[in-house]
């Protein structure tokens, strides 16, 4: 954003040449360049007053024969057609056709637009953008090979080391970038919130903060496999990615509720002592249940793992792809390391007559 055109198309060249620099920049290009080719038509005032004419009907005719005119409307059935009046294209080919443009006067005296008038080529505009009553050049760009979010941070990074913009110049950065950061942003302040009430729910339900503990220590297992799925196949951790975590912290902790209140059930409800014959039963009982909730979800999201790098799974793929990672390991681990976690740590004690 600037105030002086000139200006503010410099600076805009600056700033694309930067954002060509970056890492994953595609198809950086300018919306609105300067230097657009174009022919212009000065009126000379005191032509006009010595033939009589009107600076504006002037204007108005040459509008009319270079740019046409709506004159009327055609109907057909339901269906309706403008009818222009616009000149020959064999007579506005080139400047020489713009001056010997006719123009007949108040007395009915025939002249062409050269004599009143300097018409040439020039470079202009091809138009000026505005947002918010500010001037703007915008420079748009593709991401290739790197989430959006980092290429961002690095681009913004850059320009502010290598351009000193002028007080009243500005660079805002906006689409699909500005967008998924603020998806990001929800997601994450919704997610908070969501596991603060999970969090108060299941310190209800379970009997102690101990195995409440050991409900939680599962989460990292789920984690460890996502963030290592994503260094293994060079998927960006973009939205998609961060939504896939929320998924696979959801079933990961279903899958530790299932097992720890299994244990209570086993103790309070079967009245069997706690110890490893104990824990071993609640694990092999549990087996099935967390295998098959990893299985048919893994089944599911394997077309979308598969397909990540197709156009239109930019959010699909990558969250099948974290949510497999994380199932192979939180499934193991749940059923290898929690049981002897809840062996060492788990509090379960028998229902009171």
């Amino acid at each position: 954003y600037g105030n002086d055109l000139d200006q503010l198309d410099h600076e805009a060249a600056e700033v694309a040449q930067v954002v060509s620099g970056v890492a994953g920049a595609r198809d950086v290009q300018l919306q609105a360049p300067p230097g657009t080719p174009q022919e212009a038509v000065t009126l000379r005032d005191s032509d006009l007053r010595r033939w009589g004419l009107n600076p504006v009907g002037v204007l108005d005719a040459v509008h009319t024969a270079f740019g046409g005119e709506v004159v009327g409307e055609v109907y057909q059935g339901n269906q309706v057609f403008s009818v222009r009046t616009i000149l020959d294209p064999k007579q506005r080919r080139s400047v020489d056709d713009i001056a010997a443009l006719p123009i007949r006067n108040d007395a009915g005296i025939y002249l062409t637009l050269g004599q009143v008038a300097n018409v040439y080529e020039t470079s202009g505009r091809f138009s000026i953008l505005h947002d918010g009553a500010r001037r703007v050049q915008t420079i748009t760009a593709n991401v290739s090979g790197r989430d959006v979010g980092s290429f961002v941070a690095d681009a913004r990074r850059q320009i502010q080391q290598k351009i000193a913009l002028p007080a009243g110049s500005y660079v805002e950065f906006g689409g699909t970038a500005e967008a998924e950061a603020q998806s990001r942003r929800n997601l994450i302040l919704h997610s908070a919130l969501a596991g603060l009430g999970i969090l108060l729910l299941l310190s209800i339900v379970l009997t102690n903060a101990r195995n409440l503990l050991l409900v939680l220590v599962n989460l990292p297992f789920a984690l460890v496999g996502g963030v290592l799925i994503v260094l293994v196949t060079g998927c960006t951790l973009s939205l998609g990615g961060l939504i896939g975590f929320v998924t696979l912290f959801g079933i990961t902790l279903r899958n530790s509720i299932m097992m720890i209140s299994h244990y209570e059930h086993l103790i309070a409800e079967e009245g069997m002592t706690w110890g490893p014959e104990t824990a071993i039963r609640g694990a092999i009982e549990r087996l099935i249940p967390i295998l098959m909730t990893a299985t048919v979800t893994g089944l599911g999201l394997l077309p979308l793992a598969l397909g990540s790098g197709n156009s239109g799974r930019e959010i699909e793929g990558p969250m099948a792809i974290v949510i497999l990672g994380g199932l192979i390991t939180s499934t193991a681990l749940n059923l290898l390391v929690l049981p002897t976690l809840a062996l060492r740590y788990g509090r379960f004690e028998k229902a009171e007559d």
